[in-house]
């Protein structure tokens, strides 16, 4: 006796249970792998349509790892695009700058590395912390909306987004310490 092939599940349902969900933790690989990458929301979009028009050619095995793919390839063309043209066009010339105040390339591969520990020290919190970190810290969401958004009560989002600011600052200080 065979058992019934497995029914696909309806497009609307399958991108708010599959791909959806990646949501936060997408913009903040975004944030912290590609800084350059001006418009995240432009980028995540992007993925998003991107991976909608590939699921109605042919089933997708891991949304999460294409979504993430597909991301970081818009990411790394935007920024090729960017740098094709060093000339910015400029419409104010009263808003130039004489005074280059860019940081060197010492500081700039600093801040990167502190920024990719930032992103390994949020992607070590548990889940549920980490969901409420993201949202709370990185995004802005307030306590009220996070708790009804994810069943909770304030109390617990406050709680939760405390305990991972904590978590996190102390795993910074820890990796930023020098021997």
């Amino acid at each position: 006796m065979s058992l019934p092939p497995n029914k696909p599940k309806p497009p609307e349902k399958w991108f708010a249970e599959d791909v959806h969900p990646h949501d936060s933790s997408l913009r903040a690989y975004l944030r912290g792998r590609f800084p350059a990458v001006r418009d995240v929301d432009d980028v995540v979009q992007e993925s998003y349509l991107r991976i909608w028009k590939a699921r109605a050619l042919h089933p997708i095995a891991s949304a999460k790892a294409f979504l993430f793919s597909i991301a970081r390839n818009l990411a790394l063309d935007t920024i090729r695009r960017g740098r094709r043209s060093p000339i910015d066009g400029v419409t104010d010339l009263a808003a130039l700058f004489v005074i280059d105040d860019r940081p060197d390339a010492a500081s700039a591969a600093t801040r990167q590395q502190e920024i990719e520990l930032l992103v390994d020290a949020i992607d070590a919190l548990p889940a549920r912390c980490r969901e409420i970190f993201i949202l709370r810290k990185l995004q802005g969401v307030s306590q009220k909306d996070i708790a009804a958004r994810l069943g909770l009560s304030e109390q617990t989002v406050q709680v939760q987004a405390a305990r991972g600011l904590r978590r996190v600052a102390e795993d910074m200080r820890r990796r930023l310490k020098t021997p």
